[in-house]
């Protein structure tokens, strides 16, 4: 490859992050817990994206291989996260909430999403966020259409009963 031809690949590369930076920080925040899980989350999958930058045939498919290396590499932490656990006697401290957090709907939803278990937020993220049918979530994940489903029943039941998320309908 020449100087010229590396030059415009990282011109490129760096302008499609410059435009789509944004939108897949969003995704990653609905993926991990916090902002600085987010952005690591995001930059690896940026890297990854970068060495397969000449093989990604169409602009068009960008967002995805960025989108699938993001779940791939949640999904593999979230692995290790779970390896890593053992059970204890002491209770860890909670995280306490700040409350000005609750003034706006985008942050109260993204907080009752970022307390459900790791598979259902992975699926309600990729459902409803990334638009994906159940079929493409199965596929996606490695898992059955039936486990998608009951998933997704059963993280939107628990978004339901968030307190968050409950509307008093007598005050409106």
């Amino acid at each position: 490859m020449t100087g010229t031809a590396h030059r415009s690949r990282y011109e490129e590369f760096s302008e499609y992050v410059s435009s789509r930076g944004p939108a897949l920080l969003r995704m990653a925040k609905s993926l991990a817990n916090n902002g600085s899980d987010a952005e690591d989350l995001l930059q690896a999958a940026l890297i990854k994206t970068f060495f397969a930058w000449d093989r990604i045939a169409s602009p068009s498919a960008r967002d995805g291989y960025v989108r699938r290396a993001m779940v791939n590499t949640q999904i593999s932490e979230w692995r290790r996260q779970r390896m890593a656990v053992y059970p204890t006697a002491d209770i860890p401290d909670q995280r306490v909430d700040d409350p000005t957090w609750k003034t706006d709907l985008t942050d109260t939803v993204h907080r009752a999403i970022a307390r459900l278990p790791d598979r259902q937020r992975a699926m309600v993220v990729l459902r409803y966020y990334e638009d994906l049918t159940e079929v493409q979530i199965a596929d996606r994940l490695g898992v059955t259409l039936g486990t998608v489903k009951s998933t997704l029943s059963r993280a939107v039941t628990k978004l339901r009963q968030d307190a968050d998320l409950t509307i008093d309908r007598a005050t409106t």
